[in-house]
């Protein structure tokens, strides 16, 4: 039987996704090996399996299959074909013109065909494949506006995704639950394919597709990423942060960029910046270590492994000549907010650097660079990247975090609960504590981007959240990260 696994962020290890063309490979390859028609049945087996586990009750219930021309189509009626053996009616609505093994095996098995979309108590989107580009067809977007609201499974991906970049045009399935086949795919987890996929589920059929373009963190990755203490570890061990932020009329983000890196463990942090944000800092973190400096005069507040620069920083010359100075620094350096805009106006400041840089834009921020994200996600950040020399982190939903070289790290624990004042600060303090401590660039993102978005919704609790709520939740997404870790034996 089929083997279905599922997962928000908190299951058995990295997820790993493949574009279109290494699956079509993968496939090619492994259909070499099987008889004719294995590959489909093994895909339809465990489709039918999640539409089973989804209806709770197979006999007497009703199914409608949306169909269309494709493989997707076909894995829809072969699963059909085995629901309508075990009782339920199972109807099938065509576009275009379906296999015909597939079709006459759903007839046999006691299924029907209709034009219109009949009441049910479940639909199978198997209108398009994961070759799928642009907007759907009118007849298959008809569909998929009939269906809105229903609960629907998606066959391998929503139709109207691009398995690719995640691009909606037009009307896309948004379906409740997504039954994809040997690998995921990387629409499923990044941009608007995200929130249309619902929860996914990976079947695996055999394929071996190799190194995967796209990633997204487990509990256990992120348990086992997570810097700990040892015996001899004291304060400087531990790593020593330095923040520079804040400005005399913008004292909250210093206050919560530093405040989520004591709660991140970083041994020791270090301010520096005008007076008023230094007063405010110090009143609330009495354990951080304060200076009040201007311009290149933070660099004196002492010995660090690395730097935070930017959260509400200000864009004047003042703030510019703090950037530079920071940046100048022979260590790592994540750079965020009003340092973005600095650094957008000297890019040299960036290409020059030999440590590790990390870049932290949301989407307005990240166009300052030149263009805008665009619709694929994983390829903007991934050309900034490549043009810059950095690790740059694309905040969003489905946070995206890579370098020039390896696989991008896409976030599964993001949600619309941290688009709300003040949580970047917080996500820039718990990823610059993370680098201080000794992480990568890439793994300091996108751990931090993990325990940043499961804090958003331990904070939240059912209801709202806010920035100061996320910075006191960030232990409590350390300890379920590790628990689920050990339930799991890893670690």
């Amino acid at each position: 039987m089929a083997k279905i696994t599922t997962g928000w962020g908190g299951g058995a290890g990295v997820r790993y996704a493949h574009t279109v063309g290494q699956v079509r490979e993968a496939e090619a390859e492994l259909m070499e090996r099987l008889p004719p028609g294995a590959l489909m049945q093994r895909a339809a087996a465990g489709l039918a399996v999640a539409c089973a586990g989804r209806l709770g009750r197979v006999y007497g219930s009703r199914v409608v299959l949306l169909v269309g021309s494709g493989d997707n189509g076909a894995d829809a009626l072969w699963a059909g074909a085995r629901l309508a053996a075990r009782g339920a009616a199972v109807t099938a609505l065509l576009t275009g013109s379906p296999r015909e093994d597939a079709l006459a095996a759903l007839l046999a098995a006691g299924g029907r065909v209709s034009e219109t979309l009949p009441r049910c108590g479940l639909v199978v989107d198997g209108l398009v494949g994961i070759g799928g580009r642009g907007p759907l067809r009118p007849a298959a977007a008809a569909f998929a506006t009939q269906v809105s609201g229903r609960d629907v499974v998606a066959v391998d991906l929503p139709s109207g995704v691009d398995a690719d970049t995640g691009a909606v045009e037009g009307v896309a399935v948004r379906a409740a639950l997504t039954v994809t086949f040997g690998t995921y795919k990387p629409g499923l987890l990044v941009g608007a394919g995200r929130g249309h996929a619902g929860r996914v589920g990976l079947v695996d059929i055999g394929l071996a597709p190799g190194p995967a373009p796209v990633e997204a963190l487990e509990a256990g990755d992120v348990a086992r990423l997570l810097p700990t203490g040892k015996a001899v570890s004291d304060k400087y061990s531990r790593g020593v942060l330095g923040v520079a932020a804040g400005s005399q009329t913008y004292t909250g983000a210093a206050v919560l960029c530093v405040g989520a890196a004591v709660r991140a463990g970083a041994g020791m942090v270090r301010f520096a910046g005008a007076s008023h944000a230094a007063e405010q800092v110090r009143s609330r973190w009495p354990e951080v270590v304060v200076s009040e400096a201007d311009g290149a005069e933070v660099t004196q507040a002492g010995r660090v492994q690395a730097w935070v620069v930017g959260p509400g920083l200000g864009t004047d010359e003042r703030a510019a000549a703090t950037v530079e100075a920071v940046l100048a620094q022979d260590v790592p350096v994540l750079v965020d907010a009003d340092a973005l805009t600095v650094c957008a106006e000297h890019l040299d400041w960036l290409r020059r650097r030999s440590a590790p840089t990390l870049l932290t834009p949301h989407d307005r921020e990240f166009a300052r660079f030149g263009e805008p994200v665009g619709s694929d996600r994983v390829g903007a950040a991934r050309r900034l990247a490549t043009e810059l020399g950095v690790t740059v982190l694309l905040k969003g939903d489905a946070t995206v975090v890579t370098d020039a070289t390896g696989p991008a790290r896409v976030n599964p624990t993001g949600s619309p609960l941290l688009a709300t004042a003040g949580t970047g600060d917080v996500l820039s303090g718990g990823c610059g504590a993370l680098l201080a401590q000794g992480l990568s660039a890439l793994d300091a993102g996108s751990v931090g981007a993990w325990l940043h978005g499961r804090a958003g919704v331990l904070s939240a609790d059912g209801a709202t959240t806010s920035a100061g709520a996320v910075l006191v939740s960030w232990p409590d997404a350390v300890r379920e990260a590790v628990r689920l870790a050990v339930m799991k034996g890893q670690r």
